[in-house]
């Protein structure tokens, strides 16, 4: 899930393919995008997600409507400026902080690249949906979505579109726990 979005977005371990989504967006997959964007929503980001989103969405709100007028959660390390409107840091211990939030009336929260974030959802069973857009292309290194830290869970798939690129779009709500069984 590394750097998907062009050069000099996260090259660290040396990580050689940043931009290796674009090949693969079609006009299919920017309408599925389209109705993801749509809903009424809060983001909950990593600061460098929040980062990259902050240079870029303020000035082309056109391509994702809303994004400006959404709170931006931002979980940090450190104690940090946040210049994007409605923006709201999260710092300390983040987990009950993400707990109060989830259980807040208002939109869904959205989690958008943030790699080191969606290890600490997934490690403590803070995920209610995953959408899961998988590429036919393998990278070998770079950062990894299930980097071993999730806690076991079951997901039942709601939605799935194929683009005729070849990106599967799939949506997956939390399902209880994992269920075993025996060809035996």
């Amino acid at each position: 899930m590394q750097a998907p979005g062009g050069k000099g977005e996260d090259p660290s371990g040396g990580f050689k393919f940043e931009g290796w989504v674009l090949p693969y967006f079609d006009d299919a997959g920017g309408k599925e995008m389209g109705k993801q964007m749509k809903w009424p929503f809060d983001l909950l980001l990593g600061r460098k997600t929040y980062d990259i989103f902050a240079s870029y969405w303020p000035k082309h709100e056109e391509n994702w409507p809303g994004v400006n007028k959404a709170t931006k959660y931002v979980v940090s390390h450190k104690n940090i400026k946040l210049p994007w409107e409605k923006s709201v840091l999260l710092t300390g211990d983040v987990v009950p902080q993400i707990k109060r939030l989830k259980k807040e009336k208002g939109p869904n929260l959205q989690v958008h690249g943030s790699g080191n974030l969606n290890q600490t959802l997934l490690a403590n069973d803070l995920v209610d949906e995953l959408w899961l857009k998988t590429f036919p292309i393998t990278l070998g290194k770079g950062k990894k979505l299930f980097n071993g830290g999730s806690i076991p869970a079951a997901f039942k798939l709601t939605y799935s579109k194929v683009t005729p690129s070849g990106v599967i779009f799939a949506n997956y709500k939390r399902a209880g726990n994992v269920k075993t069984g025996s060809l035996t």
